[in-house]
């Protein structure tokens, strides 16, 4: 059988690795586990799962609009955001189209390209953020998309509020501009962007959102897209009947609910924030102050073999190779007992690295 050329160019995505026993701060998970809320509604509806579930989501649609005061024919829910991701270049993307986005960023955006056919332009970081007036002037006639990670992984760096208006005015009506805000709940900076309000204004534009982070629904799969009402439908045409389970839908309803699981979490990350940035100082490592809920470090040695190293003391944490940042890590900012053994781990594996021979 002959596979699509389009097929041949994809790379498996490279996930966070899991070792038995040991602490996983590799995915950017809640350390916390999942919403207590969503779990009682899981029990509580799990006989119900006879039945397909409703394919356009609709009480999760209306809680999400009442949540943040959005009409629900401007949402449409996935499979996680990164099938609305697939959704997106799946509609718009005929081959040999371009997208642009940073030479550092999530793979999947390279994946939902390359998957219909269209070719991935990258513009290099500027001090480990998107350079938004780069992207804006690499667009040309044949730019259907761009994709902006904010805040960005693997960083946790951000684009400012100011930087995206600018860069909404420059990017012409027919290009898409995805702003993928799956860690936006961590966000602290007073002028991180209030992308909702942008909506009205720019039609081109889609906000993506997910349930696997503050939530701790990772393994449910669920995300949502927040876009004009036209483009919604354009999107509603490429997307597959049920595609958000049953189960899957009902907890994400319920975890919307859980403000006492999100501020214990948000908490959290901010101190743990804090610890490792002191810890990091004390290290003399470079590192990028977060609006995420995971450090980016630049170790200055092998981050492979460092990743290795720091399995095997029991912490698995993510070596960025594949972001093309090969001697740096990506650590999940984990609860106090996790970062204490992550920069034990981290501190023995370090030295080690260093010694001569």
């Amino acid at each position: 059988m002959k596979v699509r050329s389009a097929v041949t160019r994809l790379d498996p995505y490279i996930p966070g690795e899991l070792k038995a026993g040991a602490v996983k701060l590799a995915s950017n998970e809640n350390p916390f586990g999942p919403s207590p809320l969503a779990i009682d509604a899981i029990v509580r509806d799990a006989a119900t799962v006879n039945l397909y579930p409703d394919q356009h989501a609709n009480r999760l649609r209306q809680k999400l609009s009442a949540v943040h005061n959005i009409p629900a024919d401007q949402l449409i829910i996935g499979d996680g955001s990164d099938e609305i991701m697939a959704m997106i270049t799946g509609t718009y993307l005929e081959p040999g189209d371009n997208v642009i986005t940073a030479a550092n960023t999530f793979s999947t955006y390279t994946y939902a390209t390359l998957l219909f056919g269209g070719q991935m332009r990258t513009v290099p970081l500027a001090e480990g953020r998107f350079d938004l007036p780069a992207i804006a002037a690499a667009i040309d006639s044949r730019t259907r998309a761009t994709f902006i990670c904010n805040p960005n992984n693997p960083t946790g760096t951000y684009v400012t509020d100011a930087e995206l208006r600018s860069f909404l005015e420059k990017v012409p009506k027919s290009v898409v501009v995805v702003l993928d805000e799956a860690y936006v709940e961590f966000a602290t900076a007073s002028d991180f962007p209030d992308s909702l309000s942008l909506l009205a204004e720019y039609p081109n534009l889609i906000v993506l959102r997910t349930f696997s982070k503050i939530y701790g629904l990772a393994g449910l799969r669920v995300g949502y897209g927040i876009a004009s009402t036209s483009m919604i439908a354009d999107l509603n045409r490429v997307k597959q009947p049920f595609n958000v389970g049953l189960l899957s839908q009902i907890a994400a309803a319920a975890a919307l609910d859980d403000s006492a699981f999100v501020e214990r979490s948000l908490a959290n990350n901010r101190a743990g924030k804090e610890t490792l940035y002191k810890a990091l100082d004390d290290l003399g490592l470079s590192y990028y102050r977060t609006q995420s809920n995971f450090v980016c470090i630049e170790t200055n040695t092998d981050a492979k073999a460092l990743f290795r190293r720091v399995a095997e003391l029991g912490v698995t944490i993510r070596p960025l190779a594949s972001f093309g940042l090969p001697t740096a890590i990506r650590v999940t900012i984990g609860t106090p007992e996790q970062l204490t053994l992550f920069l034990q781990c981290f501190e023995q594996a370090l030295s080690e690295s260093r010694l001569p021979g």
